[in-house]
């Protein structure tokens, strides 16, 4: 067993500009790794604290010094000169450090760098890429891009209420044929909208942010787009949304504001239902708010058996909210972001808690990225099957594809690609 020699820690710059951590850990034989955290814009009540400065001097309060110190000065002096097991006797160790279920204590940008940064290291004492060492059984398969090729509500500055429209390339025959799937709709889909007079500035997770008001006219030019670029839907593309109907839930009424529509629960329930019948819309993420746990047993029940449904603040990688889902047969999915938790091997406990139930799993960036790939090799390493990790723009999501794209290389003929075969319902 290697002995952790040396911590360092840094604040760098993600996706939007804003600070967040990187922390590099050292082991004796020379074995180094490194993670970056990203950060989310639509955050659940639920997730883990992620410890800002909140100096408004600096970086408009959300520097992140507080949670690099608590890595070097509380984390580093009970680590270093010590060994592990493995990544699992790790993360208890820094959960134990910590003391709250929360993460509040440290942080979970705190804990997740360090979390990550020490699996790394423990792969390349192995001479192992990431998602072979993370990998229990060898079974890796290239996952479905979810591509967000439209922002609206919290990652646009635009009157879309729905936050993600999404085209999953499920016809493809491999995952590069996937991408090559999704760039040839995303630029169909700029020269749409060009022609329309509307603006094709993107948003936070490199989509399209134009100011349409209907869900149902974003779709229609989708789905225009796909057929300018030579594909169908339903046999080479279906569509997913990422409603994060938490957002503009107030008051036990969902306030579409860019419909002009104040809905109920039911009402909203309904017009998810309405969406998903007339478009060939396979997933649904949030499409009830986090705590509408009634309202999320009823959206279940209606389209539930067609439709896979997503709990992203409703589960936030935890598997205690997963476990009363699954105890209330509610959703049947849930989204996986390791920043939700705070480190990999609770990450990997929600995965396969999910999986033992018959629940989906969905590896997910989040809207402030920075240049780590983890995700990447943990989609493939968990055959998860689904990836969200943005648009075809903007570096900070392009880094993730272009990792798989390695991926699919390294693995040659064993590479599969999980295709056609999310569609259970």
């Amino acid at each position: 067993m290697a002995i952790i020699k040396n911590i360092k820690a840094r604040e760098i710059l993600d996706s939007r500009g804003n600070p967040t951590v990187e922390c590099d850990i050292y082991l004796d034989d020379n074995s180094f790794g490194r993670s970056s955290v990203p950060s989310g814009a639509s955050t659940g009540m639920h997730e883990a604290i992620e410890l800002r400065d909140n100096d408004k001097g600096r970086y408009g309060g959300k520097g992140v010094l507080k949670a690099i110190s608590n890595i070097l000065e509380i984390v580093a002096p009970k680590i270093i000169n010590q060994s592990f097991d493995n990544f699992y006797d790790f993360d208890e160790n820094l959960l134990s450090i910590d003391g709250t279920k929360n993460k509040s204590n440290l942080g979970a940008n705190a804990t997740l760098a360090l979390s990550l940064a020490y699996a790394k290291a423990l792969a390349f004492q192995k001479k192992e890429e990431l998602f072979k060492y993370l990998s229990k059984d060898n079974n890796f398969v290239l996952p479905v891009p979810m591509m967000n090729i439209v922002n609206g509500g919290s990652h646009a500055d635009n009157s879309v209420d729905i936050q993600e429209f999404m085209i999953a390339p499920i016809g493809a025959p491999n995952f590069s044929e996937s991408i090559r799937y999704g760039c040839e709709i995303f630029h169909s889909l700029k020269s749409k909208l060009k022609s329309k007079g509307l603006n094709i500035n993107v948003g936070d997770e490199g989509g399209f942010a134009p100011n349409i008001n209907s869900s149902n006219e974003v779709i229609e030019l989708i789905i225009e787009a796909v057929n300018s670029a030579g594909l169908s839907m339903n046999k080479d593309i279906v569509l997913s949304l990422d409603v994060a109907s938490t957002e503009f839930y107030e008051n036990s009424k969902y306030y579409l504001k860019g419909e002009n529509k104040i809905l109920s629960s039911d009402e909203m329930i309904e017009y998810l239902k309405a969406l998903s019948s007339t478009y060939p819309i396979y997933s649904i993420e949030d499409g009830m708010s986090e705590d509408d746990w009634e309202g999320w047993e009823n959206l279940t029940k209606e389209i539930g058996a067609r439709t896979q449904l997503v709990g992203d603040d409703l589960f936030v990688t935890n598997i205690e909210r997963l476990q009363e889902g699954i105890n209330r047969k509610i959703a049947n999915s849930i989204l996986v972001k390791v920043n939700q938790i705070g480190t990999l091997s609770e990450t990997l406990d929600a995965i396969n808690l999910a999986k033992k139930n018959g629940y989906t799993n969905v590896i997910s960036h989040r809207s402030g990225e920075t240049e780590d790939t983890t995700i990447a090799d943990l989609a493939v390493a968990t055959a998860a099957g689904q990836i969200k990790t943005g648009s075809l723009s903007r570096t900070d999501r392009t880094s993730k594809y272009n990792q798989l794209l390695r991926i699919e290389e390294i693995l040659g003929n064993e590479a599969k690609f999980a295709g056609r075969q999310i569609i259970r319902y």
